[in-house]
C-alpha cells in the first residue's frame, strides 16, 4: 500500500498554483528520512507571474493608511494564534522539531513580532519639517521601497518568514517569498492564512530550489532582495542584485563566541550555554557553539559541559523529553559528521560525536575540547549540535580569539565583573552581545551582524526602516 504524497503549491495573486511546467521537488521529513510531499520547482514563468502580481498590488497597498495596514497585520497575528496547532504540525513535518517546543518557543514570539510590526506601521515618519533655506520648507518622507524578493532558510522556516514579511507589509511593500526547497510546508500554510486576510497580490509564495531564488533576485521587478542563509548564498545574492542596484538585506552565518571568565557561576553557565548551543540541533546562526573558557576553570567547565551534553536528548517530534530533533537534511548530516571526522589529533571528543539511530538525520549533542584557533571547526560554521571549547589565559587573548573569525553576528560574556563585561561588550565585534545569558531575542531590539554575517537588521524599528526609502520634499513659501 502506498500513501499518496501531499501536493504543495505556489501562492500567486490570491490563488494556489502548480509550477507552470509541472516540475516538482520531493520534500523529506528529516525525522524519518521519508518523502511526505511534493512542492513546485518554480521557473521563470512562475517567478514572472508572482512578480507581476506583487507589482500590480503595490500601488493600492502602498496607499493604504498605516492604520489599515496595522489592522491587516493584527488580523494575521490573531489568525496565527487560531491556527497554531496547524502551524506547529507543518513546521514539525518540515524540520522534525519537537512539537511541544515549537508550540511554546516559536508560536508566541512569532505572533508578538507580527503585532510589533503592526504597531510600527503607525510610526512610519520622517524628521520634522523645517526651513533650512530662506523661503523654503523641507519635509522628509519615508516610503515603502516597492516589491520585495525574500528568501527564507530551513532552520526556522516559519519564524524567518515572519521576520521578512511582517516589516515589509507594515511599511507598505508587497512580497514574493521563497522558502527553502527542504522546508516549504509551513510557508505554504502561511500563504493560506494571509490570503484570507490581505488583498490578493500583496503576499505571494514561490517554491523551488537555488535557481528559483536566483531568478527572483535577478528579476527586474523587485526593489529589494532579502535573504537569510549561508555566506555563499549571500555573496551570490549581493552580486546578482548589484547588476541593477537593488537594495540587499543579508542575514548570513555565525560563529558565536561564548567567553566564560573565572568568576562565572559554572553550573548556571553550563546549563544555559548547553541549551543555547544544542537548541534546534545547533542550527541557529546565533547558537552558543564556540566556548572560550579561562584556563583556571577550564577542566571543571569541560567536565560539566560534557555531562550536560550526555544528559541532553534528541529524538522524535512527539517525544516531550527531548531538547532538539534531527538535522534538517542528509547534506547537513554529512556536513556535521565531516567536521567531527576531520578533527585534528590534538582535539578530544568529550561527549557525542556520532549519528543517533539509522532513521532520520539525528546527531548526538557533542562537546569537543583541546582545539586551536586556526582549526577548521573553530573558523567555520558547523550548524549542528556541536560545542567547541578553547582555553584562554587572559582577557586580551579571549578577545583576540573571540574576534578572530570571519563571522560577526552574536556573542556572549559570562562574568560577575561589571567593568569587564562593559569592556568586552564594547570590544567584541559582533552585532549582538549578551551578558550572562545567550540567545534571547525580543521584537523591540535589532538582530543582525557585521563582516561575513551580513548587513541590515531584522526585528525592531531598525528592521522596519530597512524596508523603507527616504525622500526629501522642498517647497517654496512664496506661492
Amino acid at each position: 500500500m502506498t500513501t499518496e504524497l501531499r501536493r504543495l503549491r505556489n501562492y500567486i495573486n490570491g490563488e494556489f498554483r502548480d509550477a507552470a511546467d509541472g516540475r516538482t521537488i520531493d520534500v523529506v521529513n528529516p525525522a524519518t528520512g521519508e518523502v511526505y510531499a511534493t512542492s513546485p520547482l518554480s521557473g521563470q514563468a512562475d517567478v514572472d507571474a508572482a512578480m507581476d502580481a506583487a507589482a500590480a498590488a503595490f500601488p493600492a497597498w502602498r496607499d493604504t493608511t498605516p492604520a489599515e495596514r496595522q489592522k491587516v497585520l493584527l488580523k494575521i497575528a490573531d489568525a496565527f494564534e487560531a491556527r497554531a496547532e496547524d502551524l506547529v504540525a507543518a513546521e514539525s513535518e518540515n524540520t522534525g522539531k519537537p512539537l511541544e517546543l515549537t508550540r511554546t518557543e516559536e508560536i508566541p514570539p512569532m505572533v508578538d513580532q507580527i503585532r510589533f510590526f503592526a504597531g510600527a506601521a503607525r510610526m512610519l515618519e520622517g524628521r520634522s519639517a523645517g526651513e533650512y533655506m530662506e523661503g523654503m520648507t523641507s519635509i522628509v518622507r519615508r516610503e515603502p521601497v516597492g516589491v520585495c524578493a525574500q528568501v527564507a532558510p530551513w532552520n526556522y522556516p516559519m519564524m524567518m518568514a515572519v521576520w521578512k514579511f511582517a516589516p515589509a507589509l507594515a511599511a507598505g511593500n508587497t512580497v514574493v517569498i521563497k522558502p527553502s526547497d527542504t522546508t516549504p510546508a509551513s510557508t505554504v500554510l502561511i500563504a493560506e492564512i494571509i490570503g484570507a486576510i490581505a488583498p490578493k497580490g500583496v503576499f505571494n509564495v514561490i517554491c523551488g530550489d537555488r535557481d528559483t531564488g536566483r531568478l527572483m533576485v535577478e528579476h527586474e521587478t523587485p526593489a529589494m532582495a532579502s535573504i537569510t542563509g549561508s555566506v555563499r548564498a549571500g555573496i551570490q545574492v549581493a552580486a546578482s542584485a548589484a547588476k541593477d542596484v537593488k537594495r540587499v538585506h543579508l542575514e548570513l552565518g555565525g560563529k558565536a563566541p561564548v567567553v566564560v571568565f573565572e568568576d562565572t557561576d559554572i553550573p548556571k553557565a553550563v546549563e544555559d550555554i548547553s541549551v543555547a548551543g544544542f537548541f534546534n540541533a545547533g542550527q541557529d546562526c546565533t547558537a552558543a557553539t564556540r566556548v572560550l573558557v579561562h584556563e583556571s576553570i577550564h577542566d571543571e567547565f569541560v567536565q560539566a559541559l560534557a555531562k550536560a551534553a550526555a544528559d541532553t536528548k534528541t529524538g522524535a517530534p512527539d517525544d516531550e523529553d527531548v531538547l532538539f530533533g534531527p538535522l534538517n537534511n542528509a547534506n547537513q548530516l554529512a556536513q556535521v559528521s565531516g567536521f567531527i571526522d576531520r578533527l585534528p589529533a590534538h582535539a578530544k571528543v568529550e561527549s557525542g560525536g556520532h549519528r543517533v539511530g539509522d532513521k532520520g538525520y539525528f546527531y548526538a549533542p557533542t562537546v569537543v575540547s583541546g582545539l586551536k584557533q586556526d582549526d577548521e571547526i573553530i573558523q567555520n560554521e558547523v550548524f549542528g549540535p556541536v560545542i567547541t571549547v578553547q582555553s584562554f589565559a587572559d582577557e586580551a587573548q579571549a578577545l583576540e580569539w573571540a574576534n578572530g573569525v570571519e563571522f560577526a553576528l552574536a556573542s556572549s560574556v559570562w562574568t560577575k565583573d561589571h567593568a569587564r563585561a562593559m569592556r568586552m561588550s564594547k570590544a567584541l565585534d559582533f552585532g549582538c552581545v549578551w551578558i550572562n545569558t545567550h540567545i534571547p531575542l525580543v521584537a523591540e531590539m535589532p538582530h543582525g551582524g557585521f563582516k561575513k554575517s551580513g548587513y541590515g537588521k531584522d526585528l525592531s524599528s531598525y528592521g522596519f526602516d530597512d524596508y523603507t526609502r527616504i525622500k526629501h520634499v522642498m517647497t517654496s513659501l512664496d506661492g
